[in-house]
């Protein structure tokens, strides 16, 4: 949470005030918007520093504080956070660690992560790139009941990269 100015702490000349109930009481002094503020026994606070002449605004700044940190925490308690999981192959794999590969990718995928293919070229292969794009094909096949494809294979690099997604939350 950012640090907000308080009663002592605000060093403009005027503000626009909004006093406890909501209420817009214009442009003024800020020595009249501190009085005000001590008078209802509750903190000057400025909401918006930025603008010209600053907002400022009578609440008890404690119970301000308060609520806005659990708000905070309350978003946060909703957002999933998205992890990437990385499976590498080769271009010549075998049929079998193919599947082991695509079993993984699966498990990745049914827990909602979202999964990196990347084939590695070494040497002479990277002649032969259109191998990796058809071997991308068979595992995009192969994952076709938990995954979507969300970016199709390109090269980068030495490496061709493929983006699955969990149809899942679809």
């Amino acid at each position: 949470m950012k640090e907000l100015q308080i009663n002592e702490e605000i060093r403009a000349k005027e503000v626009r005030l909004i006093d406890a109930q909501g209420e817009q009481r214009g442009v003024v002094s800020i020595r009249e918007a501190r009085d005000l503020a001590n008078e209802s026994k509750l903190d000057l606070v400025n909401i918006a520093p930025i603008a010209n002449p600053p907002v400022c605004k009578i609440i008890d700044y404690g119970k301000y504080r308060y609520e806005t940190i659990k708000k905070e925490k309350e978003s946060k308690k909703k957002q999933k956070t998205i992890t990437v999981k990385e499976i590498r192959l080769r271009p010549n794999i075998d049929k079998h660690d193919l599947e082991v590969k695509a079993k993984r990718a699966n498990e990745f995928l049914s827990k909602g992560d979202k999964v990196k293919v990347t084939v590695r070229f070494r040497g002479r292969e990277l002649g032969h790139t259109g191998m990796g794009k058809d071997l991308l094909e068979v595992f995009a096949g192969l994952i076709s009941e938990n995954g979507v494809v969300e970016k199709r294979p390109a090269m980068e690099g030495r490496s061709m990269i493929m983006i699955l997604n969990s149809n899942i939350n679809k």
